[in-house]
């Protein structure tokens, strides 16, 4: 039996009739570039050979991770793991009964335990599979407060009372019946498709949290029983997987998130997108993340068209999307979900990604970035940003239903640097950011009595230059991508250790000014025929204006010649034309395109066309009836 069939026959998908009801019109075409030309993309045959093998490592690992006398160690996907590679039978009933004694995690406890029933249900014996059972009864999970925990929880359920349908109420945690509790969990993941697919994601875009919602997809696809709702599993994982695609670069999930913690903000390589990452598309370097498991599981396969996305840099192209808040509950009268508006630029040495900033997400908002690539990002900042590191009760009461004087102490138990002075995460209802493909203006206009009234930007420890400019510019090399930043007020330098790479230090630059702001210009090295040099001769030669008086203000004209202007509480202007916020599109770019509310993504890639439409649940992959694109991407 083939990998490829082991891993389909375990999920219990017949993944190729489902595909066979879902596409309309399937045809076959070799992939050309946007441009028109060949891009260099691997052997079909290799490439879903390679995601096969990295699948045997990523499996193999987690299932010798504990030796198997080793009856103290070890999680539910090291159980999941030895039983789909049909190994230690022994170990894993007595592992399991050691966890089943003491259950906690709540949702999180959830996902994997329902994982493992499914993959055990033909393994592990009776008693042990009644044991599993009863913890429904006993346990009782926390829904949490979440989208990511409110997904996690509903696909458990759905997925627990579908196999074991028929049971009363009083067998159930939450004293409802088998049928209640699926009718529920099946009308709430139909609701947060439909929600995700009109107005966006809330938890969008986010590193630390991409794998909590791939997972419930991922076992849906291989274990719900209905048809219809293994469709719509398998259209959100492209969805998802093509939105982390065009906005990676080498495996790195970049631009603008709603929650990213502090190591991960900084060190960009490490959140867990990049495990998926490497197992989908083999563009970074090895990263195993358990959960990743379970798009093998669920006989997932990484298509041609989305490898492509992924790992396609051969021009740049600008990618903007349209996202939404999480549900807002106070201080925001008449907006529930406020809009989200992301802009991307993309290069093969660079991404620039931008929000609007405002209190978008609480707590771990990451506004803006630059990302550089790298040939190994292990260990490395290869970021930079600026902030306004805000606290208050207000943006925790917009999100969160607590007694507001003590929701700070609540959240710094386990948020512990979100009332930090000195944090490198979060939003602020001070911050307005504007971007136009490398360039970036972000301005600050904090009130006097803010808690942290300073505004301070990242330099990282392994930037190549970090020159100040008698010119009032500050430039900067990380990798091939040249970064220019114009500080708008004084500011003092402080070499600050890093917390997770011993003895090497980054710098923060700190401005302690209340009307505040940065202008930025990031190019490829290439662009400059005498590299650095020419590069920062180039942006001093630029119109610059700015201004903090009465508010921050500035009118720039970028590399490309395009004239820029940004005042505080103002629509910026291009050229002289203001920004259509109100006709941001959901998607909008060379490869994804949606409209706001339509519920139907469009994915290009050369003449190939993939359409995901929600609305009448069906799936097509096409030859377009147009010709490739061709020139620059940029929009």
């Amino acid at each position: 039996m083939s990998t490829r069939q082991k891993y389909q026959l375990l999920g219990g998908l017949a993944l190729v009739t489902l595909m066979a009801l879902a596409l309309p019109h399937r045809v076959d075409a070799q992939f050309v570039s946007v441009q028109g030309e060949r891009v260099a993309q691997p052997n079909e045959a290799d490439r879903i050979r390679g995601y096969y093998q990295r699948g045997d490592t990523l499996l193999n690992f987690f299932a010798d991770q504990v030796p198997a006398d080793d009856y103290s160690r070890g999680g539910y996907f090291n159980i999941v793991a030895n039983l789909v590679l049909d190994r230690n039978a022994a170990w894993n009933v007595a592992r399991l009964d050691s966890l089943m004694q003491d259950p906690r995690g709540d949702m999180f406890w959830m996902y994997p335990f329902i994982t493992v029933m499914y993959a055990g249900r033909d393994q592990l014996p009776e008693a042990t599979r009644a044991q599993m059972r009863d913890l429904w009864r006993t346990y009782t999970p926390y829904r949490g407060d979440t989208e990511n925990h409110w997904l996690m929880f509903h696909a458990a359920m759905y997925l627990v009372t579908q196999m074991y349908p028929d049971e009363p109420a009083e067998s159930w945690f939450n004293g409802k019946s088998s049928e209640e509790n699926f009718r529920e969990a099946e009308e709430y993941l139909i609701s947060w498709y439909d929600l995700t697919t009109t107005i966006g994601q809330g938890e969008y875009d986010s590193p630390d949290y991409f794998n909590v919602y791939i997972v419930p997809n991922a076992q849906l696809l291989a274990y719900a029983e209905d048809p219809a709702m293994r469709l719509r599993a398998k259209m959100m994982l492209d969805y998802l997987l093509a939105d982390f695609a065009v906005e990676s670069l080498n495996g790195i999930y970049t631009g603008a998130h709603s929650r990213v913690y502090p190591r991960q903000a900084l060190e960009t390589w490490f959140p867990a997108s990049t495990g998926f990452a490497w197992l989908l598309f083999g563009n970074t370097p090895q990263r195993l993340r358990a959960e990743s498991m379970l798009l093998l599981m669920a006989g997932y396969e990484p298509s041609a068209w989305l490898h492509a996305l992924a790992t396609d840099r051969s021009r740049d192209y600008v990618h903007k999307e349209r996202k939404r808040t999480r549900h807002r509950m106070r201080f925001s009268p008449g907006v529930r979900n406020a809009p989200v508006y992301k802009y991307t630029y993309m290069t093969p040495e660079f991404s620039v990604g931008t929000s609007q900033g405002g209190l978008l997400q609480p707590i771990q908002q990451k506004t803006w970035e630059v990302n550089w690539a790298l040939d190994d990002p292990r260990n490395k900042n290869n970021t930079f940003f600026t902030i306004h590191p805000h606290s208050s009760t207000t943006e925790l009461g917009m999100y969160f239903s607590g007694t507001l004087g003590f929701l700070t102490e609540g959240v710094t138990r386990s948020k512990t640097t979100y009332d930090s002075p000195d944090k490198w995460t979060g939003g602020s209802p001070y911050e307005q950011v504007f971007q136009d493909h490398g360039a970036v203006i972000a301005l600050y206009d904090i009130k006097p009595d803010t808690r942290w009234p300073h505004v301070a930007a990242f330099f990282s420890k392994d930037l190549a230059h970090r020159e100040d400019d008698d010119s009032g510019w500050v430039f900067a090399q990380g990798g091939d991508a040249l970064i220019a930043v114009y500080p708008m007020a004084p500011y003092e330098w402080r070499r600050e250790e890093d917390e997770w790479q011993a003895g090497e230090y980054n710098y923060r630059l700190h401005s302690p000014h209340l009307k505040n702001g940065f202008v930025v210009q990031v190019a490829s090295a290439s662009s400059f025929e005498g590299g650095f040099e020419g590069f920062k001769s180039a942006v001093r030669a630029l119109d610059l204006d700015t201004s903090v008086d009465p508010l921050p203000s500035v009118s720039f004209t970028t590399l490309d010649g395009t004239r820029l202007t940004a005042a505080y509480g103002s629509t910026p202007t291009v050229d002289g034309r203001a920004v259509e916020y109100d006709n941001w599109k959901l998607f909008e770019g060379p490869f994804l395109n949606a409209e706001v509310g339509s519920r139907r993504l469009e994915i290009s890639y050369g003449i190939r066309q993939h359409t995901l439409d929600f609305g009448n649940l069906q799936l097509t992959d096409d030859i377009a009836d147009r010709a490739p694109m061709t020139g620059p991407a940029v929009n």
